[in-house]
């Protein structure tokens, strides 16, 4: 059954749509009655919202097969900034086309519904694969960062962001209320509710470091708000989206909370250890796609195995 089929699904997405248009109104306001304070930032990441939030749902609602093609134009996205911001050695350059076909091999399996080539593909056969070509070069300095670095961004950027796909490649059985789009969209809007909940209450009420030397602007008041926010958005998306009742959604709600946490942790030490602030800048406000996707590669497996473990 097409995501489109399902009223809750279309009338999420319109909700998502209205929610930007009150955050433009209330932005625009602002802007003519505080007209010397600087609105750039929050301008931006509005408008890149937008975009963000257009090209998603039109992907959902065209169907499963332009779904996965966005979600597998996000990984490249994600591998392409990764791969600009890592050391890598001038031989090692023929490697990286190869770690890029994984992608497309990656989301086969998704579309066939070969799910277990799915999960061994990057963690096992890219893993040996791609050493092999890096043996073939003959260069040995530098041998065990580089091979380090390429599979660590194709775990993160190829294998854990692409669990979304496999979410959405679900049978609609296993959610009767929303379809596999459901658990797509009860994830994804529920990660980014929970990164912009933990800057907003950060900002308000943060006074207390949860890691200084990694991401200083990261609170413990920022990610308890943010963790009480996603759970109480958890409990009231769950009867539109999913089939969870209260205490499965406040699981899933925390779940995903402490993940995206994490998440966005990680990708920050990674980018103080290459001294960048951001991974890219396609999205202005925002950085780039891969500071986007940090906390969503983090929740989406860990998400997909909660619900799979339930529901299939």
């Amino acid at each position: 059954m097409g995501s489109i089929s399902y009223p809750s699904v279309q009338w999420t997405l319109a909700g998502l749509f209205a929610v930007l248009a009150v955050v433009t109104a209330v932005l625009w306001l602002l802007r003519r009655r505080y007209p010397d304070r600087d609105w750039r930032e929050l301008t931006d990441r509005t408008n890149s919202w937008w975009v963000l939030v257009i090209v998603f749902a039109v992907a959902i609602l065209v169907g499963r097969v332009a779904s996965l093609v966005f979600l597998a134009i996000m990984c490249f996205l994600a591998l392409k900034e990764y791969f600009s911001l890592i050391p890598t050695r001038r031989v090692d350059r023929r490697v990286l086309f190869w770690a890029y076909l994984a992608i497309p091999v990656q989301f086969y399996w998704i579309g066939t519904g070969w799910y277990v080539m799915f999960l061994i593909w990057v963690p096992v056969y890219m893993f040996l694969l791609m050493p092999m070509i890096m043996v073939i070069a003959g260069e040995t300095k530098g041998f065990l960062r580089a091979a380090g670095s390429i599979q660590w961004g194709l775990m993160i950027c190829v294998f854990l962001l692409s669990h979304t796909a496999e979410l959405l490649a679900a049978p609609d059985e296993g959610n009767p209320v929303a379809g596999s789009a459901g658990w797509l969209l009860y994830l994804v809007i529920l990660t980014q509710l929970n990164d912009v909940a933990q800057y907003l209450w950060g900002k308000a009420i943060g006074k207390t470091k949860a890691a200084p030397s990694v991401s200083p602007n990261k609170t413990v008041e920022g990610f308890l708000g943010g963790l009480g926010s996603t759970l109480v958005l958890a409990v009231l998306l769950a009867p539109v989206l999913t089939p969870f009742d209260i205490f499965t959604a406040l699981l899933a709600g925390a779940i995903i909370a402490f993940a995206g946490f994490f998440g966005d942790l990680v990708i920050s030490a990674l980018k103080r250890d290459l001294g960048v602030k951001d991974a890219g800048s396609l999205l202005p406000g925002h950085g780039g796609v891969l500071d986007r996707l940090d906390s969503l590669a983090f929740a989406a497996p860990l998400f997909f195995h909660f619900v799979a473990f339930l529901y299939y």
